[in-house]
């Protein structure tokens, strides 16, 4: 069953627990990112601790491998289950990472779901998001990476030209049908990424910035559960 990680991209701790109480028995894993975590840095993964929740800490780590493995290990005494880091940062980033013993999990950032290919030519003029998420995917495999962060349009092509990888994908830009897109552009609903067995999504303001946030998570899984491979087998 695909996991749900709800977003915390608010600004205030209050908000922060507002939104833990109201969700609390129905979503435990929730993630902290670069707003929370700047405006109250211990205090916000704290307190999903507090309400029972488990946290990824989503600061995309991006600097030489000592900085990077040293950012882990403070991780990894913040009791976090796992932070992301970029794969753009190379082999030795990486590898340094994932030698930090014990540690987080780790979930590499191949191309950010906000981007498209008009966005990464700066790089290379032949640039393609789908070729770009490929190589990034292998080089995060191979140097020790424990999931792979990436759009759901890439899965499926992910899973069917690296077969021989067992790859654990995350992903963001999920929307469920009607809502806004707000700044994704490489999006999927939660119903699709349930029917193709993704291990989890990240999902957001259609949660927190809902009227109801508990009626909006309880639509999102309605929707996963309907939509997973076990329910259509059973139709």
């Amino acid at each position: 069953m695909t996991q749900v990680i709800v977003a915390l991209d608010v600004d205030t701790i209050l908000k922060e627990e507002e939104l833990l109480k109201r969700l609390k028995g129905t979503i435990t894993h929730y993630k902290v990112g670069l707003r929370l975590f700047t405006a109250h840095g211990k205090r916000a993964v704290d307190l999903v601790h507090h309400y029972g929740g488990k946290v990824f800490l989503d600061l995309k780590f991006l600097d030489i491998p000592q900085t990077v493995a040293h950012a882990v290990h403070e991780s990894q005494r913040l009791g976090v289950e796992a932070v992301s880091l970029h794969l753009w940062g190379g082999a030795d980033m990486i590898a340094a990472a994932a030698e930090v013993a014990p540690r987080p999990k780790l979930w590499g950032v191949t191309v950010l779901t906000s981007l498209q290919n008009k966005d990464i030519k700066v790089f290379n003029r032949g640039a393609q998001v789908p070729s770009m998420v490929k190589n990034l995917a292998k080089l995060g495999w191979v140097h020790g990476i424990d999931g792979i962060i990436c759009s759901g349009q890439e899965v499926a092509p992910l899973r069917k030209s690296l077969p021989h990888l067992d790859l654990r994908f995350i992903v963001p830009g999920i929307r469920p049908a009607g809502v806004v897109r707000n700044d994704q552009r490489r999006i999927m609903t939660p119903g699709d990424a349930a029917r193709l067995g993704i291990d989890r999504i990240v999902i957001g303001r259609p949660i927190t910035m809902a009227p109801d946030p508990l009626k909006a998570a309880h639509d999102i899984l309605r929707e996963m559960v309907d939509a997973s491979p076990s329910a259509l087998e059973a139709t």
